[in-house]
């Protein structure tokens, strides 16, 4: 903007996060949990309370726990929430079931969204240096080359200053920030709208989710936690969000999905429009966008929120090492590489599981039933749809990632690392995140993993808070041994650690602090790998004392 914000700030921060949604609270949790200050700015005068999300995937839940928060927010979901597709006479001719655990957590989740935004913003109160303030309206904002000015307004008109390093925009799929950057949303906006009707004391009781493909008006039927039933049925051409929401319209729409749909204890009733756009950009300087400000999609498999918070995970580490001047600010610059296409990819899934459920031409869903009834006889193909192997699982060729100097079949660099069970030392059983914390990790499989690094890598690694990592089979951590005192040992519980290692010809993995490998090698090559990766990091030299000490700090 043209106007500099000059005025003495009424508030100042290292990160703003505008949006007290999932995204935001999420990146502003993380942030307070490494020593950043955080102000988080929200609109409106509480949290959003009406219905949003109702799907949580085992990587968002990954991200909850890396934040401390996963023991408070699991009693809100409802764990293997399966999700079948039915033809109009209610034959299931494709069921999503999947049973692996390989991140720690089940594949997909039922919840409710505001419940477990409430532990969200109740977990920013945590840390001192983290606060948030409601009912302000953000109307002006410039940058320069050390930070951001904000301007916002109060309820009763007051203007308020704000200068922070960067600023963290989770303002929603109608950002501000991002209009006013002149940033294009280039994509699609679906030509039907849907209702969503949620209802407490749940008259069906039946578990999971239904999406019936009825041509005359399609619907979800949805079980969620503590008894409560969401419908969602299509808006046809001419209705209104107030013809539908009057008393007999509502009981002609349940009488469709319930014996009786007298008798049922309404909560809320809202209609959507969904929409497909993705940002043309997802950082401009030290603003960026994260969540719906950057990309929007389609319900249908429950990226929307699993989206956003693959973004607060891939983000929120990158700004916590740029502002602690652990990194340099081009490190930022990856966020986009590695997130923008594989949000791209989630927005096309979204709006093709909406064309199997609402097909465009009637002889569409024909076809669709036909071909389907005869594909379920295929165990291929019924295990691909059982395994959800069509969602495409990120995977990053470019940024914070560095490619294996050997030739490796089905490279795991740029994808996500697992997370079985481990024992500790102590002998407790717990999830290998829970050892690693919010940090880096080097883990080795049988041997010593500071072994092939020299003093002055093994003190860059430590300066970002690593976790040094050797593995070995369980039975083995009844012998004791002698190891550096910045080495932590744990046995391999569920024998996976050593499985997912003789996948490959590595024996260490480099691992960041969004569970990502960044690097496979081997001990004799890992000085090497480790060099590269720290070009890749951005990363900045240690501060120098005067005695010619290094200052270590940990992320």
């Amino acid at each position: 903007m043209s106007q500099t914000l000059s005025a003495k700030p009424d508030y100042t921060a290292d990160v703003v996060v505008l949006g007290a949604g999932p995204v935001g609270l999420t990146i502003a949790n993380y942030l307070g949990q490494v020593g950043v200050s955080v102000l988080v700015i929200e609109k409106l005068d509480q949290l959003i309370d009406y219905p949003r999300a109702i799907g949580i995937d085992d990587e968002a839940l990954r991200t909850l726990q890396s934040i401390g928060l996963i023991d408070k927010v699991l009693p809100h979901t409802t764990p293997y929430h399966w999700m079948r597709f039915l033809t109009p006479k209610g034959r299931c001719f494709a069921s999503i079931e999947p049973k692996t655990d390989e991140f720690g957590w089940s594949r997909r989740n039922a919840f409710i969204q505001p419940q477990v935004d409430r532990v969200l913003f109740e977990g920013l109160k945590r840390f001192d240096q983290v606060d948030a303030l409601f009912s302000r309206d953000l109307h002006q904002f410039d940058q320069d080359a050390e930070g951001v000015n904000l301007q916002m307004r109060t309820l009763d008109g007051k203007e308020e200053r704000v200068r922070c390093q960067y600023l963290i925009a989770a303002d929603g799929g109608n950002s501000f920030v991002r209009r006013t950057l002149g940033i294009a949303f280039d994509g699609k906006t679906a030509p039907n709208q849907w209702i969503v009707v949620d209802i407490k004391n749940d008259p069906l009781g039946t578990p999971n989710i239904y999406m019936c493909c009825d041509p005359v008006r399609p619907y979800v039927s949805a079980a969620l936690p503590h008894a409560i039933r969401r419908f969602e049925f299509m808006v046809m051409p001419g209705e209104t969000e107030e013809t539908l929401s009057q008393p007999e319209n509502m009981r002609k729409l349940l009488a469709k999905v319930l014996p009786n749909p007298d008798k049922v204890e309404l909560i809320r009733q809202r209609v959507y429009t969904h929409n497909a756009r993705l940002a043309a950009e997802f950082r401009r300087g030290r603003i960026v966008l994260a969540g719906d400000a950057a990309h929007i999609m389609p319900v249908w498999q429950g990226q929307g929120y699993n989206s956003g918070m693959r973004d607060a995970s891939n983000l929120a580490w990158k700004v916590g090492m740029v502002v602690k001047g652990l990194a340099a600010d081009s490190l930022l610059d990856t966020y986009q590489q590695e997130r923008r296409d594989h949000a791209r990819a989630m927005i096309d899934l979204s709006v093709t599981a909406g064309h199997v459920l609402a097909p465009p031409k009637r002889w569409m869903g024909t076809l669709r039933d036909g071909i389907s009834w005869l594909l379920n006889y295929l165990p291929p193909i019924k295990r691909y749809f059982l395994e959800m192997r069509f969602k495409p699982m990120p995977q990053y060729e470019q940024g914070v990632l560095v490619k294996p100097e050997m030739k490796v079949e089905k490279n795991p660099v740029g994808r996500l690392f697992i997370q079985p069970k481990v024992r500790t030392e102590a002998g407790e059983v717990c999830l290998l995140d829970d050892v690693i914390g919010s940090n880096f990790a080097i883990i080795a499989w049988g041997t010593q993993p500071t072994w092939g690094m020299s003093a002055e890598q093994v003190a860059f690694w430590k300066r970002l808070g690593t976790r040094f990592i050797q593995v070995v089979p369980s039975v083995q951590m009844a012998v004791s041994v002698e190891l550096p005192e910045d080495v932590i040992r744990v046995g391999d519980e569920q024998g996976r650690l050593k499985e997912w290692f003789g996948s490959y010809p590595a024996s260490v993995a480099v691992i960041r602090p969004d569970r990502f490998v960044a690097a496979i090698t081997l001990p004799q090559t890992l000085e090497s790998t480790c060099t590269r990766l720290s070009q890749v990091l951005a990363a900045k030299p240690a501060p120098i004392r005067s005695t010619g000490e290094a200052v270590v700090q940990g992320v």
